[in-house]
């Protein structure tokens, strides 16, 4: 009587395990990055009405409440923690955004949102907005000045003021550009870190 071989090829469990981890991994970065970008994009909106709000209340009572010329510097710190707080979470978004575009959008079948609001965007109605809101931030830093239009203190304060305020919309003006040419920026870094990144080599068969 012939015996029928039972002999099953032998599968090496740590290649199963390991593709499923690192399928795992992958899915799990990409939902987490995704929910990274919604998060702080949220958390920026909401900034700025904060920032305003806070800024027109302090500023109130400075114009109200004091003579002290030195005291608008108390308002405009509100402004410029304002905006650092809204800048970092700006730049961390668009950097996340095109790490994504160049690890993720360019496998097959893979989404393509940050591609196409990256080529689209400018052409579409309201594509030019000002993600760092430096207009609204610009005109309350000279709103600001008007306590000491008011009552000008005297000329070494005035200066010293006057250049705190200037040099806060220096910073704002060169933050607006550096924002507008982030996407294109970080997204040759991106392919150029891709591009000398290892190729990891296959996993030698078991003999």
């Amino acid at each position: 009587m012939r015996t029928v071989s039972s002999h099953r090829p032998r599968v090496n469990p740590d290649d199963s395990k390991t593709g499923a981890t690192h399928m795992s991994l992958t899915d799990t970065e990409f939902a987490v990055l995704r929910a990274t970008i919604s998060t702080r994009g949220t958390v920026r909106m909401a900034l700025l009405p904060i920032t305003i709000l806070s800024w027109a209340v302090l500023a109130a009572g400075v114009l109200v409440l004091t003579d002290t010329a030195l005291a608008v510097v108390f308002p405009l710190a509100v402004l410029v923690a304002g905006f650092e707080a809204i800048h970092a979470l700006h730049v961390g978004v668009e950097r996340i955004g095109r790490y994504i575009q160049v690890n993720y959008e360019s496998l097959p079948g893979a989404p393509q949102w940050e591609s196409t609001a990256m080529r689209v965007g400018p052409a579409l109605p309201g594509g030019g907005i000002d993600p760092l809101f430096t207009v609204v931030l610009m005109a309350a830093t000279f709103a600001n000045l008007i306590p000491i239009a008011i009552v000008p203190p005297p000329v070494a304060q005035f200066g010293v003021l006057a250049a705190l305020h200037v040099l806060f919309i220096i910073r704002l003006v060169r933050a607006r550009g550096a924002a507008a040419r982030q996407r294109a920026v970080d997204l040759e870094t991106f392919k150029a870190i891709k591009a000398q990144a290892p190729i990891p080599k296959p996993p030698v068969p078991e003999m």
